[in-house]
């Protein structure tokens, strides 16, 4: 016998032989008809299948039915939603907005402008504890209400900055009042492109009457059902999960100043270059807003691919125009 041989021989009570298992595999038939139970209406007053239910329904464990689920992608836990947009006009408002954004017109500024309404100035019941190694932060589930405000906010599209106005309200005539913000913070000789929603306050008949008097506004509006187009709303979505949602305020005064101050905003309105011409300011509807305001200045750090878009990643406050 050759050593090769020995070795194994004197290994042989040490190492079991392989073999099959005492539970036989699942049969191609079991596993078609689990697949044909999940794409039917499970029995009952459910509205879709769980491992434990197809388990039970097909006799068989509740990791073979996941393992068969994988197998064949199928996710019955899962329901993905969808919006369609009957605007009969879509394809050319798509077609214009997105032409704002991949060639905006020369000498222009084209800004995306919404509101987000009813920020909730939130206080804890009680103070959080901090991370440590191991275990995550803490905040108490419950939370005491002081009110809330409305931020009005305009994202240029071509550098990333936006202008921004905390308000009590949401009507036309504050809209109009943020408008004359704009007004005088985007610099002389520039005409100004505003995408915005079809919020009833975007087409009140005293917004209508103030473009008309103004030549230098011109408003592209998205298909309904379609705010999605407004790359505002990324701004919006950037600023509720670094700073609203696990922010503690006691206050609007409170939630107001901490919007300002946050690090990745800077306070203080866009202001014109130096050399820029005085003009005659022309105030929407000669409604004069308080001087109370909040105008955020940033700088994108990412840039998106889709449109063309700069994402709103803000770190170092700037005190010049950036048009």
């Amino acid at each position: 016998m050759s050593g090769a041989g020995r070795s194994a021989s004197r290994e042989g009570p040490l190492r079991d032989k392989t073999r099959p298992s005492r539970i036989p595999k699942l049969g191609s038939d079991i596993a078609e008809r689990i697949v044909a139970l999940t794409m039917e209406a499970p029995p009952g007053e459910t509205t879709h299948w769980t491992g434990a239910a197809m388990a039970e329904a097909a006799g068989v464990s509740v990791s073979s039915v996941q393992r068969i689920w994988r197998a064949h992608g199928l996710q019955p836990h899962r329901v993905r939603q969808f919006k369609l947009s009957r605007d009969p006009e879509f394809v050319d408002k798509l077609r214009d907005v997105v032409g704002l954004y991949v060639d905006p017109p020369a000498h222009a500024v084209v800004l995306c402008v919404d509101e987000k309404s009813q920020i909730q100035a939130l206080d804890r019941t009680q103070p959080g504890l901090p991370m440590k190694k191991g275990r995550a932060g803490t905040m108490t589930h419950d939370y005491k209400r002081h009110g809330t405000t409305t931020l009005f906010a305009a994202l240029n599209v071509l550098d990333g900055t936006v202008i921004g106005r905390n308000m009590q309200r949401h009507r036309h005539q504050e809209f109009i009042r943020f408008l004359n913000t704009v007004e005088r913070d985007v610099p002389a000789g520039k005409t100004i492109h505003a995408i915005l929603d079809n919020y009833a306050a975007h087409k009140h008949p005293a917004v209508r009457r103030s473009l008309a008097r103004n030549p230098r506004w011109t408003f592209h509006f998205t298909p309904t059902s379609a705010s999605w187009l407004n790359a505002v709303e990324g701004f919006f979505a950037i600023l509720s999960k670094r700073r609203l949602k696990r922010g503690v305020f006691r206050s609007v005064a409170d939630l107001s100043q901490a919007l300002g101050r946050r690090q990745a905003f800077g306070l203080g309105a866009l202001r014109r270059q130096a050399q820029a011409p005085a003009r005659k300011r022309e105030d929407f509807a000669g409604i004069e807003g308080d001087r109370q305001q909040l105008a955020f200045v940033g700088q994108p750090q990412l840039r998106r691919p889709w449109l063309g878009v700069r994402a709103c990643f803000f770190r170092h406050p700037i005190s010049r125009s950036r048009f």
